[in-house]
């Protein structure tokens, strides 16, 4: 192998806020922050040998739907539970087309992820 990816990366005005969304979101347990030569302090969640999630502070606003996001899925819930656990902690429903597996939802910046029925 001669690359790898090192993290998943996801741009915000807010690296601390949107962190802490996605760590109780994503129940890591782990959070690392660090400052780049101007200042910015990115925000890095981590559990495991997982692919770790970096919040990296940007200055431009979203401005149209993401071309890449994240597909999760609750271990211990049921799809609804969870994206109303997800709610709760402050995403909002997109889209919930009974015809689709997948319930469409934003975090708190607006960025699109989707929440598919239970893996093991």
């Amino acid at each position: 192998m001669s690359t790898r990816i090192i993290a998943v990366t996801i741009d915000c005005h807010d690296a601390e806020a949107l962190a802490a969304f996605w760590r109780q979101a994503l129940e890591y347990p782990a959070i690392e922050r660090w400052q780049d030569g101007h200042g910015r302090t990115y925000v890095e969640l981590r559990r495991g040998d997982e692919v770790p999630v970096l919040f990296q502070p940007v200055g431009e606003g979203k401005q149209v739907k993401n071309r890449v996001h994240l597909d999760i899925a609750p271990t211990a819930r049921d799809q609804d539970a969870e994206v109303e656990r997800l709610v709760e902690l402050g995403a909002r429903v997109l889209t919930d087309d009974p015809a689709e597996r997948f319930v469409v939802l934003a975090d708190p910046e607006g960025n699109e992820f989707c929440v598919l029925p239970p893996r093991p």
